[in-house]
């Protein structure tokens, strides 16, 4: 072939030649640091169950859960941040097996810190939703409507409770006003001020939720939309962000995590604190299930999923794969 002149002057493909060159030169790169492993644990039952909606994925006894925490360890994760199931029974209007000492969450975060110690960052969800019986993060007024001053009275209580039982992070995901500041000061004055929260600052009401539901056994009626942010919006999150840091958050976190990347990439370019972006049970669900069908590669869907959240500006990444990954990387 005829060349004229120096064209083409740049060749960027250079930089592309063989697997160690792309390499070399990679901008973002994953490290089992960043993973945090969300996990469920499940009161009355001798073995995992199997989430259907999430294949790999199971509701855990508090021996496997134990396991799932030293294999976790052993990976070098970061962090798990569990979920407690109750017993359907146990379940009422105000949440209460969330804030008693013997719940399951409370049960579960001593079983892991005895386990683990400080070698993982063990984390609770902190929220109502997994103890009601109607299945909002919050107690209803009487007129059915979610109250959110009175809800911020049980979230202290839960605060105080997870701490007791040895949560080094709380994670308040409710998305009530005023939750990180009420929460805050509930730490402080029982002796916790080394307790991190780690604020569920931006929190979409998302359809990519849906498998979570069956994973936590879920009571919902009706939606979340008066609590959970429109999908359409970014400067609400901007706020939202902005009154978390005036409260007390010592980190913040995006979530869902793929269907959200430009926001992600606001908050990380807003903030001088760690981001956290958690990839829900609904962007798992869809690679597990394209794979199982053969339509995607399943260990590159993965690890491009998750480099696309840590590019966007994620320090820290919450993913049902994590200790699969960590052990990969």
């Amino acid at each position: 072939m005829t060349k004229y002149g120096s064209f083409p002057g740049a060749r960027p493909r250079r930089l592309r030649t063989t697997p160690a060159m792309r390499r070399m030169v990679a901008e973002t790169r994953l490290h089992p640091a960043d993973l945090i492993l969300p996990a469920f644990v499940r009161e009355g039952i001798s073995a995992p169950v199997e989430i259907g909606a999430m294949p790999g994925v199971v509701q855990h006894t508090r021996d496997s859960l134990r396991k799932a925490a030293v294999e976790a360890v052993e990976a070098g994760v970061s962090g798990i941040m569990l979920f407690g199931v109750p017993e359907e029974e146990k379940k009422d209007a105000a949440g209460t097996v969330g804030t008693d000492p013997d719940g399951i969450l409370q049960v579960a975060l001593r079983d892991v810190r005895g386990e683990v110690g400080d070698d993982l960052i063990v984390m609770s969800d902190l929220c109502l939703d997994e103890f009601t019986d109607h299945g909002h993060c919050g107690v209803l007024d009487g007129e059915g409507r979610v109250d959110n001053d009175a809800t911020l009275e049980r979230y202290a209580e839960m605060a105080q409770v997870q701490a007791d039982a040895g949560a080094h992070v709380v994670g308040p995901s409710g998305m009530m006003d005023g939750q990180v500041g009420v929460i805050r000061d509930a730490l402080d004055q029982v002796g916790h001020e080394d307790v991190s929260i780690l604020a569920y600052a931006v929190k979409y009401s998302s359809a990519f939720f849906g498998p979570f539901r069956e994973a936590v056994g879920s009571s919902l009626k009706g939606d979340r939309k008066t609590y959970q942010q429109d999908p359409a919006n970014t400067r609400e999150s901007l706020r939202e962000l902005a009154l978390d840091l005036e409260e007390g958050a010592d980190m913040v976190m995006v979530k869902p995590a793929g269907p959200y990347l430009d926001i992600l990439a606001k908050v990380a370019e807003s903030v001088d604190v760690p981001v956290a972006a958690y990839q829900i049970s609904g962007e798992y669900a869809m690679i597990e299930a394209a794979a199982e069908r053969g339509m995607i590669d399943r260990d590159r869907a993965i690890m491009e999923s998750l480099t696309g959240i840590k590019r966007a500006g994620a320090n820290m990444i919450l993913t049902y794969w994590a200790t699969e990954v960590a052990k990969q990387l």
